[in-house]
């Protein structure tokens, strides 16, 4: 996560307070939990730091010089704040975690700066004359950082006291026993990286990234992320690199997680957004019983007390989603948690792009998409399109990925697509990963390509905390139960680790060698030219009634092949797509938009009768353009436009 340095929000947090008032000897003396209280960061009449907790019939404000935070939690919503000069400690649970986040890091900048500065002395204080006052805290800025580094920077450094040298001569960079004005500037330089890695372990965040340019919200990103705030049931769309897994990160990260269940129609899609899939939600099995067994089932008690404290429901990957499934889900909803309302009061937040793959239907069923369903008709009040694309920055590739979206295929794009075919794509002895259609192909592809390496094969296996969760980890997690690799393998890496120097989830590389640690881990040298020992990571998974299931492993795949429908999310350095077996609509136009550019895509067997999108959905998306094109005229009312149902007013 990149801290915004540049226009942040004030600092408030709202959400459930366990307060503790404490001994001197740190035992608690009293404990009262409130379900939900509002915290403040501002300053006093002195301009100094306080914090206010807001009561439902007053207020306490706690002046703010000393500080213990544990963050431990931090992503799960939770942390522990304690003040020792007022004997106090605040325990906060369900925060919205981006918003815990910032809540910590401004509070702990905010206070280093101040100490930088000095405190107004209690005499001058009582003879001033000011009333008491309290202004809400100024957004964290980029200076305030910089101030709070370089005074951890300028406090003299520790002693090593095992060889009773100072760090840098510990390290040989000071042999003198008089330190010259070079070697007090770099005990500076040794104070400052101390410094930043201390202030920035708040939810694992890397120094290098807590000063980097932010990634913001587009106005598009921006509007969205509104309208979940304000409780609208919404569906967003928009083709692909637009930037929606991103945003529903930032909606979680917005959301109390005590209340929000973050769900997708695949297990791809769901570990992207850290999340689990919607049938594990629901409880339901496939779906596929009749409604009374589903009801049945979502009512066992550890379903049912998920569906109840529901209070926001995410779906990533709508166009996955059968609609009659969705039909079975409403009426779930609402029998188990006894309302009339649509999905029972629970707010909708559904993403995804019809365009892109449909819902998997067996030969001679009849599809029939989510917005076609009696559910969404009566659900979904906003709809909203994002079209600020950022996968890819060339505009003739952009300009052939939306015709291929929608279906069409010019000989212009024909042409353009088949000359790729003669590219030789490699790069830094890294080849191109083939897409293909059929799962049973990638395989044969992948072993059969490592099996042609010489040398030894090396075994990684994953560590589960859970060996009952093992086929629900290997469906959720990208990363392989058991990783197997030699000097050569073409990889591909599958989770974001450092998104600054390049490595982020669909990364290429190939295995350089193995590192001198007992464990022996892969050395990868990547496409854009980062050479990177991988290790271990954790992937965590929520499951039913709170729980999680944790898989460590080495965040690598063999990437020879990879299938079209486990690519979704991925952006591809370069990339071989064969489409001569494509048997869905929208699965051409997944495959191709995987890639970043047109230099680093090569497509073979093309054959124009590949690109197909279905009518019912250009026919939904037509409506849809309609509808924004009428109101940006402002010929139609918004609230027209986005169709509010009056049932779920009501509610508001």
């Amino acid at each position: 996560m990149i801290i915004n340095c540049g226009n942040m929000e004030n600092p408030t947090l709202v959400c459930s307070v366990s307060i503790e008032e404490l001994s001197p000897t740190g035992n608690i003396l009293r404990k009262v939990h409130h379900r939900s209280l509002t915290m403040t960061l501002g300053r006093d009449e002195f301009r100094e730091l306080q914090m206010k907790v807001s009561f439902p019939k007053k207020e306490c404000k706690y002046a703010v010089k000393e500080l213990v935070i544990h963050k431990k939690f931090v992503k799960d919503g939770k942390a522990t704040i304690k003040l020792p000069d007022h004997k106090i400690q605040f325990m906060l649970s369900n925060c919205p975690p981006d918003k815990l986040v910032l809540f910590l890091q401004t509070l702990q900048t905010k206070l280093d700066v101040l100490k930088q500065k000095g405190f107004v002395s209690q005499r001058s204080k009582l003879f001033s004359g000011k009333q008491h006052d309290f202004d809400e805290i100024s957004p964290l800025t980029l200076k305030d950082l910089q101030v709070a580094h370089a005074g951890k920077a300028a406090q003299p450094p520790t002693l090593n006291l095992a060889n009773k040298k100072r760090p840098l001569e510990a390290a040989g960079q000071v042999t003198s026993s008089n330190p010259t004005e070079q070697d007090a500037k770099r005990l500076k330089l040794v104070a400052t990286k101390a410094a930043l890695l201390k202030m920035t372990k708040i939810n694992g965040i890397s120094p290098s990234k807590v000063l980097a340019k932010p990634v913001q919200l587009t106005p598009e990103q921006n509007n969205v992320l509104e309208a979940v705030l304000r409780g609208r049931n919404i569906f967003f769309t928009g083709s692909a690199g637009t930037g929606k897994s991103y945003l529903l990160k930032r909606i979680i990260g917005a959301l109390p997680p005590n209340h929000t269940y973050a769900t997708a129609s695949t297990g791809v899609a769901a570990c992207h957004i850290g999340g689990t899939t919607l049938h594990s939600f629901a409880g339901i099995g496939s779906g596929k019983a009749p409604l009374s067994q589903c009801v049945q089932m979502a009512s066992q008690p550890r379903i049912a007390q998920q569906w109840r404290s529901c209070k926001h429901l995410i779906i990533d990957e709508i166009s996955m989603v059968d609609g009659d499934l969705f039909d079975k889900l409403e009426t779930v909803a609402r029998m188990v948690r006894k309302s009339d309302q649509p999905f029972g009061g629970i707010q909708l937040i559904l993403c995804g792009d019809f365009l892109q793959l449909p819902p998997v239907t067996k030969p001679g069923e009849v599809r029939k998409f989510c917005f076609q369903s009696e559910a969404w008709r009566k659900s979904i009040e906003t709809t909203m399109e994002l079209t600020d694309i950022k996968r890819q920055v060339d505009k003739n590739f952009i300009n052939i990925l939306q015709l291929i979206r929608k279906g069409l295929c010019p000989e212009s794009v024909c042409q353009a697509l088949i000359e790729t075919s003669n590219k030789c794509i490699e790069r830094n002895g890294v080849l191109a990963t083939k897409l293909c259609t059929h799962k049973v192909d990638v395989d044969d592809i992948n072993v059969s390509r490592l099996k042609q390496l010489t040398g030894d094969v090396r075994m990684f296996a994953a560590v589960d905390d859970n060996e009952v969760y093992k086929q629900q980890l290997d469906t959720l997690c990208p990363a392989p139960a058991y990783l197997e690799l030699k000097l050569g393998a073409q990889v591909i890496l599958c989770k974001n680790l450092d998104i600054q120097r390049g490595l982020v989830n669909g990364a290429r590389g190939v295995v350089e060698g193995y590192d001198n640690s007992a464990n022996g881990y892969p050395v990868i040298k990547f496409v854009n030219g980062v050479t990177e020992v991988l290790k271990p990571v954790k992937w965590i998974f929520k499951i039913g009634g709170g729980n999680t299931i944790i898989r460590k492993q080495i965040p690598l795949k063999l990437a020879w092949a990879i299938s079209i429908h486990k690519s979704q999310g991925m952006t591809l350095d370069c990339v071989e797509i064969s489409l001569g077996k494509v048997f869905e609509t929208g699965q051409a136009y997944v495959a191709l938009s995987r890639a970043k550019s047109l230099e680093g895509l090569k497509v073979v067997d093309f054959n124009k009768n590949c690109v197909r999108a279905d009518p019912t959905v250009l026919n939904f998306y037509s409506k849809l353009e309609l509808r924004h094109r009428m109101l940006h005229n402002g010929v139609e009312d918004e609230n027209e436009i986005f169709r509010p149902n009056p049932s779920l007013l009501s509610r508001r």
